[in-house]
């Protein structure tokens, strides 16, 4: 991917969550994908997940513990050497909001083959 590329594809990911749309968001992720979340911990058992099956597991169990979901697109940031994207967006879930942040590591072809979950502090209203 190269920079012009990243904020399009930012508000794409953003776009499939606020419809909550699972496969639209596993669809950016190769087959065997790696991601690390602590909430996957909490929701499926374990932090780090492997592979679009797993994904799909914890991105479904988790949004039916959810009312209401939106997510806000902040900024993004590139590091092309990386092929590493960075995230930030306000997660507005139920009547919690929060400072989140994803940082995906993308292959040659565009899809995400390593992520992670970062999720901060209180968002101010």
């Amino acid at each position: 991917m190269k920079r012009e590329q990243i904020e399009p594809w930012a508000n794409d990911w953003v776009t499939h969550w606020n419809a909550r749309d699972i496969e639209g968001v596993v669809g950016h992720f190769a087959a065997d994908a790696v991601f690390h979340s602590p909430k996957a911990a909490v929701i499926v058992g374990k932090p780090r997940l492997e592979g679009k099956t797993e994904l799909r597991d914890y991105w479904t169990r988790a949004l039916a513990r959810i009312e209401t979901l939106h997510f806000a697109l902040d900024h993004v940031a590139w590091d092309e050497a990386r092929s590493e994207m960075f995230i930030v967006y306000i997660a507005t879930i139920d009547a919690a909001r929060t400072r989140a942040c994803e940082r995906l590591r993308f292959n040659a072809v565009g899809e995400v083959i390593d992520a992670e979950g970062l999720y901060g502090a209180t968002a101010a209203p």
